[in-house]
């Protein structure tokens, strides 16, 4: 019998513990409470105040428990996207009723928020294989600045959001001055958000036009 100690192989993945990773989890709960905060936000800005914050702290968690674990995966990338985009999409919503004339605003900004994100990721994912997250400074000093810094990522989102919330708040009488003061204070990395939205479809526009242009090079070579 040898001495040396038998290797033990590694236990197989399923998709099931791929989605029952902890960091899937965490998704699932941020969903639960985005769903949560579209039945309080008209009456109960208290309450919806409290699951939205827990909604982004548990954002800034998901990524964390990911690579602690070793939990990474695509389908954890892509909920993690989805449930942000669902999560602002909602709060927008509402403020387009409660701010109609400023309706379209609201809805230039959404469609941004989604097609920025959305080509961003369906680029990263086309093109390199890899996470959306995974920006380059030569190919953008400001998204390598956003996506590779979480301390960036993550205050960035929380003013962006909070912007949002005061503009919530202020449609209620009794927390209007509070909301304001929120939303004042939040505007400049807000605004900031906005400009990376764009610059994060520009740049994720020009990736796909570059590879069709390659594409469409090769099949004129071909004939």
């Amino acid at each position: 019998m040898s001495s040396e100690s038998a290797t033990v192989p590694a236990t197989e993945i399923t998709a099931e513990d791929v989605l029952w990773y902890i960091p899937n989890k965490i998704g699932y709960a941020r969903a639960v409470t985005a769903v949560i905060s579209f039945f309080t936000m008209q009456n109960c800005p208290i309450s919806t105040a409290i699951v939205y914050t827990a909604s982004c702290l548990l954002d800034a968690l998901d990524g964390t428990m990911a690579r602690k674990y070793n939990q990474v995966s695509r389908l954890g990338a892509v909920l993690d996207m989805v449930t942000d985009r669902s999560t602002t999409a909602g709060l927008l919503c509402f403020l387009t009723l409660a701010y109609p004339t400023w309706g379209p605003f609201f809805q230039v900004l959404l469609a941004l928020d989604i097609t920025s994100h959305y080509m961003h990721m369906y680029a990263s994912l086309a093109i390199s294989g890899g996470s959306h997250k995974n920006v380059t400074k030569e190919s953008s000093a400001l998204l390598h600045l956003y996506y590779s810094r979480r301390d960036v990522l993550f205050t960035v989102c929380f003013f962006n959001e909070s912007f949002f919330g005061g503009l919530y708040w202020m449609a209620f009488d009794k927390y209007y001055t509070a909301g304001k003061w929120i939303a004042i204070i939040s505007f400049p990395l807000w605004a900031f958000k906005q400009f990376a939205n764009v610059i994060q479809l520009q740049r994720a526009a020009l990736m796909l036009a570059t590879e069709d242009a390659k594409d469409a090079n090769e099949r004129n070579k071909a004939k």
